[in-house]
């Protein structure tokens, strides 16, 4: 798996990634400060939900470096997990663009969604929420790819290690939303159920598919 080549790819997508970031703290630098501390205080969510636009340039640069960071992991992963594969940028380039079009896909259906069902401040508060979790993980997985690919040798505890630290974040971003609207999911909470299992469980169900079913 650590051919000469994979090093080099990996380190052109992870300092994609670094820029990405670094151009939002340029541009937004007292937002990403607030960004930082997402998890220690809902000061960022507080100011900032009421400013969200359709297109959040903050954000979307923070969503490039989430799908670089969590296609890299991924691909990271299967190679570990597979240890006869060996790196091919035009996979890697199928990982990237597979992940980038499921999340947008979602996004947009959840957007829909709202607007069928005439909640879109709900949902917009939501997936400004969630949103914001996802690209903190992107940001932290940054970091842990870099010790992974340099430092760290990948095997299947460590993995598992870093899908647990990455789904405890995503969590805490899901409580704080049940939290904000518990209200309302109590009330409903049939389509609750039901929205969590068409659209937050089963996509990532048809993404591992496709990974299997391209595997096998």
């Amino acid at each position: 798996m650590r051919e000469i080549i994979s090093y080099e790819w990996f380190t052109i997508f992870m300092v994609l990634g670094l820029v990405f970031i670094t151009i939002a703290k340029v541009l937004f630098t007292n937002r990403f400060l607030d960004f930082i501390g997402v998890l220690g205080n809902s000061k960022y969510l507080k100011i900032y939900t009421k400013d969200q636009k359709f297109i959040d340039f903050f954000d979307a640069l923070l969503f490039f470096n989430l799908v670089i960071s969590f296609s890299i992991f991924s691909y990271l992963a299967y190679l570990t997990l597979v240890p006869t594969q060996t790196f091919e940028l035009d996979i890697f380039l199928k990982f990237i663009l597979g992940i980038t079009a499921l999340s947008l896909i979602k996004i947009l259906v959840e957007r829909l969604v709202g607007s069928l069902f005439e909640i879109d401040k709900i949902i917009d508060s939501y997936l400004f929420q969630k949103t914001s979790y996802k690209n903190f993980s992107g940001f932290v997985l940054l970091m842990i790819n870099a010790l992974l690919l340099y430092t760290i040798n990948p095997s299947k505890p460590i993995l598992l290690a870093v899908v647990l630290v990455m789904a405890l974040i995503n969590l805490m971003g899901f409580m704080t939303s049940f939290k904000i609207h518990q209200k309302t999911l109590t009330n409903n909470i049939f389509y609750f159920i039901l929205y969590l299992c068409a659209l937050e469980i089963g996509p990532y169900l048809i993404l591992y598919k496709l990974i299997v079913e391209y595997k096998a």
